[in-house]
């Protein structure tokens, strides 16, 4: 007799659970999405006849079992040459992203930039408490002042960077980089060659699954994995995947009340300009470090490598719209960790929201069900969050 698994969230991260518990077999599954479509975010849309995501979504991983995992199933076009950069106002220039030290010459303080990142006590941010002490240590506080510190005000919507003391994530592993290429040496970077994006791979991961669109679940009996979907009778599961934030799952759906945990959300602008091309050949986004309400402008063309006489930008303006960057403050994870603890054997929480990491993107989503599917072949089912790395509070 098949076991019955409940996907709660229809996002990248519940149709990756779907498809490791597919190729498992042996386990009937149920996914419920509140919205209309499964794939959130990394669903393909359009406007003025451009295909886009929220966001870039380009796929990136260092994990090549992961990158052929997803180009079997969604062949993926490499884009090995992109290049993303930073404008400073105050410079009226724009400098490599990740921060590069070709551009430092370039800069009218070079040599106040070269002092301070000749000064000892500069460190890599070794045993740094908070964002700006990390950055201060690693380039320096000019350096610091007009490419990071602005910026992460405004994404995080804080006062003050030394708020932030979860910084791992940031800048995606390289403080200051050397060499010609501009972004990441060691990540394999690509685009789905198909015109929807990522769509296909939601159809083939959920294809013997259950689908429910537009649906939510009550918690009727939680240590049991007793829930009512849609109104009706309860049923239990052997299995349930949350992909929703912990509270939401826990509070609004067991009465497990230990407060809210804050995530930033984003307001999301498409714009179509009437040329070709409007960012220069191999730039896929730009960052914008001073105050401009938006974070990021991204040229999907770039991406999509869409066909047209005009092009669409997206401008990202962070906001209290929507749950899409946990918040990177440790007590907080700590929070969203109790909420994990009080989770019984069974309930595993998945993906950028269900786990509250801010890092996480659809590489992490695929390896963290992958190891859902080895625990439960192995007879696990024990594990709130999968892997360590994603569940550690420091």
């Amino acid at each position: 007799m098949a076991k019955r698994a409940l996907i709660i969230g229809g996002g990248f991260a519940g149709c990756a659970a779907a498809h490791q518990l597919h190729l498992m077999q042996g386990w009937d599954v149920t996914i419920v999405e509140a919205s209309g479509a499964l794939g959130a975010g990394v669903r393909t849309q359009w406007w003025g006849g451009h295909p886009h995501t929220f966001g870039p979504r380009h796929f990136l991983t260092q994990n090549e079992a992961v990158w052929a995992y997803m180009t079997a199933l969604v062949p993926l076009r490499p884009i090995p040459e992109h290049e993303f950069y930073t404008y400073v106002e105050r410079d009226n220039a724009f400098y490599s992203y990740p921060i590069n030290t070709s551009d430092i010459p370039l800069m009218s303080d070079a040599s106040k930039i070269e002092a301070e990142l000749d000064d000892r006590h500069l460190c890599g941010g070794i045993f740094a408490q908070n964002l700006e002490e990390y950055w201060i240590r690693s380039v320096g506080p000019t350096l610091y002042s007009k490419m990071v510190r602005d910026y992460n005000k405004k994404m995080w919507a804080v006062d003050d960077c030394r708020e932030i003391d979860d910084f791992g994530w940031s800048p995606k592993g390289v403080a200051l980089k050397s060499g010609p290429r501009r972004a990441w040496d060691t990540a394999l970077s690509g685009y789905p060659h198909a015109a929807n994006g990522y769509d296909d791979y939601f159809a083939l991961a959920t294809q013997s699954a259950k689908v429910l669109l537009g649906t939510r679940v009550e918690v009727y009996n939680l240590k049991a994995k007793r829930f009512i979907i849609a109104g009706g009778l309860p049923t239990e599961f052997d299995l349930v995947v949350n992909t929703i934030a912990p509270d939401d799952f826990l509070d609004g759906l067991a009465g497990i009340n230990l407060g809210r945990l804050p995530f930033m959300g984003r307001d999301f602008h498409r714009i179509v300009l009437p040329v070709e091309h409007a960012l220069p050949a191999n730039t896929y986004m730009l960052y914008y470090a001073n105050s401009e309400a938006f974070t990021r402008v991204v040229e999907y063309k770039k991406f999509t490598r869409h066909s047209s006489p005009t092009t669409l930008l997206g401008l990202e303006f962070p906001s209290r719209n929507g749950k899409h960057y946990p918040m990177p403050f440790k007590a907080e994870q700590r929070r969203a960790a109790h909420y994990h603890g009080a989770m019984p054997a069974g309930v595993y929480s998945l993906g950028r929201a269900g786990s509250y990491r801010y890092g996480l993107d659809m590489d992490d989503c695929i390896e963290q069900a992958m190891q859902m599917r080895l625990e439960l072949t192995q007879g696990g089912q024990d594990h709130p969050v999968p892997l360590a790395k994603w569940r550690t509070i420091d």
